[in-house]
């Protein structure tokens, strides 16, 4: 059995392709910090699912006009793969937001916020010991 399916393969190549791509390339003042965070390619590599993070957007407006502007550059972004990578048929690209680096940054502060009370909490009860020991 191969360690390796050709498509992740595939994925890895179409996603270091596109983050310099995207990052260079499109020049429309709409996009902001994109960053690829993944790749999936369908088994019979017709289609690639790009998941992509915004650098600060949290807004559900501006993450819109941003997967906008990816879609209206997959024709271009295509053509320019095609270029870089010998396949014999590039798969169609669709953009789809990446929550999970938002959804983990929020876990990691409410843990963080925990962490913290608990300490004030363990903190608050130590010193109340103290008192009681004197």
């Amino acid at each position: 059995m191969r360690e390796f399916k050709r498509t992740d393969r595939v994925a890895d190549q179409l996603q270091k392709e596109l983050a310099v791509l995207i990052q260079r390339e499109i020049k429309d003042p709409r996009l902001g910090m994109v960053t690829v965070s993944g790749v999936t390619v369908s088994r019979d590599l017709g289609y690639a699912d790009v998941h992509v993070t915004l650098l600060g957007e949290q807004d559900a407006e501006r993450i819109k006009e941003n997967l906008t502007v990816l879609k209206r550059a997959a024709g271009f972004l295509r053509s320019q793969i095609a270029r870089r990578i010998k396949l014999r048929h590039v798969p169609e690209l669709r953009f789809h937001f990446d929550e999970s680096v938002v959804r983990g940054q929020r876990l990691s502060s409410l843990i963080d916020e925990a962490v913290a009370r608990d300490r004030d909490r363990h903190g608050d009860d130590a010193e109340d010991d103290e008192g009681e020991r004197d």
